[in-house]
């Protein structure tokens, strides 16, 4: 990253860039390569500012990467952004592709505090889950989790409480189809996660989502870990509070305490997340997260990088990083399944980013990836799963799903995270339970406005106050500190049991 002009109100990323980008706002008139050159117009702060003449057609370089071809000629200090960007396919081929190898696992004696479970995992947290399989066991299961948080006796025998896990689905809709069975999964991977000591499921009776025989399909028969009945046959809702409180006490009594106890990192498992991007989230909280990313796989941990039409245009950073041809075409399987969804439903990847995105200086879905894609760090790409699926190896993993943050994060959950980290640039409120999450802010300036709710300020990076590398190693011990018991942001201000958004694919009738 390379100051611009001694002022530091423009940064240039990368050598090869033709812009820079703004640190803080830029008047007009005012210098921005020395005094021989004056911005055109008023400059946001994150956005790009041409520092070279660029033809019409010529390709805009940021990050080193192509991010779009100019629509017009631009002159030095111009603003460079939808107006005069315009977005360029590019295909990605494995004509010469070269297995990358795979990243080592260092020797290292590291540890967290967590909670062991019989099956071999161990959690971050020790909260008990209730889960509904549609929405109309959903207000049963909150109104019991309401009930036993308030009483007081969970929080007695060592629990942090009870999760009402809900949604607004389950019903009416084609059991054949992708959605039902995203929702088969996120329900099963929430049940096994090993944040939860033990969970109720909690259906109607019904419905099409049939509690039995999802407890059945995905093999979770555990007595001591499940226990699951209809309202219908329980004797209605009052009658279904009842029992479930009754049983989550009987369940808890019998589990026992549970205390923390050491666990190596290879027990670890981040979901690596963005949400309310900005022109400073490529260069600094993705890229600090990347580097602590790096660090929990070279300690034997799992990450999860997601959001399929976010790395989109910048997938080819993650292909020189397959460890065999395997990997490499099961992620362009999903890049091709996008492109057709997006198709069909008259629709483009580019319509990404978002009007929030855009404000904040991102122009194009290239733009956007490159800065994505750089929270999965530099490590080996070990594997690709498919929305919601367990994770089978180590290291650095790709889960499809949508570029919508609460249904990537509920698949990254399902999927086993027991952390979240989300990097923000204009302010995410989420909490993910029972995953605690951290919030990584890109800039000081929201940082401030949001403190109550962000954990670390990344935005120092571009100040030039703290380095990639400084930062990501501080937000790799904070993981390891939240892991082992040290309350999140959000989880001070009691949030996190409104995030549960399966993906949802397909008609609904």
């Amino acid at each position: 990253m390379e100051l611009i002009n001694n002022l530091h109100v423009l940064v240039r990323l990368d050598d090869a860039d033709n812009v820079g980008v703004a640190t803080r706002a830029i008047p007009q008139g005012y210098p921005v390569d020395g005094s021989q050159h004056l911005a055109k117009q008023n400059i946001d702060a994150g956005h790009k500012v041409a520092v070279m003449s660029i033809a019409n057609g010529e390709e805009i370089i940021k990050y080193g990467q192509v991010i779009g071809v100019a629509s017009r000629d631009i002159d030095i200090g111009e603003h460079v952004h939808t107006h005069n960007l315009a977005m360029r396919e590019r295909d990605s081929s494995l004509m010469n592709f070269v297995s990358a190898e795979k990243t080592a696992v260092m020797a290292n004696d590291r540890t967290f505090d967590g909670y062991h479970r019989d099956n071999g995992q161990v959690g971050t947290r020790n909260y008990i889950g209730i889960l509904s399989t549609v929405n109309c066991s959903a207000t049963v299961a909150k109104m019991a989790a309401e009930s036993l948080n308030s009483s007081g006796d969970l929080e007695a025998l060592g629990f942090d409480g009870v999760v009402p896990v809900t949604h607004g689905s389950g019903c009416a809709i084609n059991t054949e189809s992708d959605g039902f069975t995203f929702l088969e999964r996120v329900i099963a991977g929430y049940a096994r996660h090993p944040n939860f000591a033990f969970v109720l499921i909690i259906g109607l009776g019904c419905e099409t989502n049939q509690v039995k025989k999802l407890v059945e399909k995905s093999g979770l028969t555990d007595i001591s870990h499940i226990y699951y009945f209809n309202i219908q046959e329980a004797g209605g809702t009052r009658a279904s509070i009842r029992l479930a409180s009754e049983k989550v006490l009987e369940m808890a009594r019998a589990k026992g305490p549970v205390v923390r106890r050491p666990a190596a990192l290879n027990h670890l498992t981040v979901a690596l997340q963005c949400g309310g991007s900005d022109g400073y989230s490529g260069i600094s909280a993705n890229p600090a997260l990347g580097h602590a990313a790096d660090l929990i796989v070279k300690h034997g941990g799992k990450v999860i990088l997601s959001e399929t039409p976010e790395i989109y245009g910048a997938e080819h950073l993650l292909l020189d990083r397959a460890i065999d041809k395997e990997v490499a075409v099961k992620l362009l399987e999903r890049l091709a399944w996008w492109k057709h969804y997006t198709r069909i439903n008259g629709a483009e990847l580019n319509n990404n980013p978002s009007p929030g995105n855009k404000a904040g200086g991102l122009s194009t879905i290239l733009e956007k990836s490159l800065g994505a894609v750089a929270k999965g760090g530099t490590s080996s790409l070990n594997d690709v799963i498919e929305y919601a699926q367990p994770l089978v190896r180590s290291g650095l993993n790709f889960m499809d799903s949508p570029g919508y943050d609460p249904a990537s994060v509920t698949g990254q959950i399902a999927s086993g995270a027991n952390m979240v980290c989300f990097t923000t640039g204009r302010g995410s409120v989420s909490g993910f339970k029972p995953a605690p999450c951290l919030k990584l802010a890109t800039n000081t300036r929201m940082f401030e406005a949001m403190r109550e709710d962000m954990d670390i300020n990344c935005g120092i990076i571009v100040e030039g106050g703290g380095s990639i590398d400084s930062v990501g190693r501080e937000i790799f011990e904070h993981i390891i500190s939240v892991a082992s018991g040290q309350l999140s942001a959000s989880e001070t201000l009691g949030y996190g049991n409104n995030e549960f958004v399966p993906w949802m694919v397909g008609a609904i009738t």
